[in-house]
């Protein structure tokens, strides 16, 4: 069986349209919406084609109106970005969001995952590093062999006690270095981090043209060309 994992898609259609489309299932860990200039389009998608969807941070203030408690570098982009986002999208496109699980468990086979946006203890909004020892914590808790987390936009995966922890990265807006769309593929019990190009000077002509103040707006176009967080 073949799943396609991703997070983070932050109403970036172009990246989204980048990803592979030969899979069995879609898992989507959260933040759909917020930062990006299509968020209807992109849950949209993840309607369409995602049999697994979390709630992130994000997901979570929009539809409820709230601030999605992101660090003080990011607090301006999310909030311009987030009255944009809340304009832009459909009242039913609210209530999904406001619906989204905070975490799910599957079984595939004889593999136990568990799946959340952050971290299980703060399943929205807890930031943890991939070489945190609170991982090994988690498994030793949890009755899956493997976690799959995102909202860093950090991909990584690692052992972890005796089992696996993987975060395939941000789809939209990635801050690892690397300006390019990334997902996880898993195949035959193997994990694959992948990522893919895709054309961001389109998204970036679409944020330029968005009712955001100068300064946000350079500063998502920045993010988005060179993959950096700062």
């Amino acid at each position: 069986m073949r799943i396609l994992i991703v997070s983070d898609l932050h109403a970036n259609l172009e990246a989204v349209r980048a990803l592979p489309d030969r899979y069995a299932e879609m898992w989507v860990l959260g933040d759909l919406v917020n930062y990006g200039p299509n968020p209807r389009e992109v849950i949209e998608f993840v309607q369409t084609h995602a049999s697994l969807i979390m709630r992130g941070n994000h997901d979570h203030a929009a539809g409820y109106d709230l601030a999605p408690r992101c660090s003080e570098r990011f607090r301006s982009m999310a909030e311009e970005t987030g009255r944009y986002t809340r304009a832009a999208i459909a009242a039913e496109q609210r209530e999904f969001l406001r619906c989204l699980p905070l975490t799910a468990e599957r079984s595939v086979g004889g593999i136990r995952f568990s799946l959340c946006h952050a971290a299980p203890p703060d399943p929205m909004y807890e930031y943890r590093s991939p070489d945190s020892p609170l991982w090994d914590v988690e498994l030793a808790r949890s009755s899956a062999d493997v976690l799959l987390v995102g909202h860093t936009h950090v991909p990584f995966c690692r052992r972890a006690g005796s089992g696996m922890v993987v975060n395939p990265g941000s789809v939209g807006q990635p801050k690892h270095g690397a300006a390019r769309a990334c997902y996880v593929l898993w195949e035959d019990g193997e994990f694959r981090l992948e990522s893919a190009e895709y054309p961001v000077e389109d998204t970036v002509a679409k944020i330029e043209a968005l009712p955001l103040s100068p300064e946000v707006r350079a500063d998502l176009s920045r993010v988005l060309r060179t993959g950096m967080a700062s």
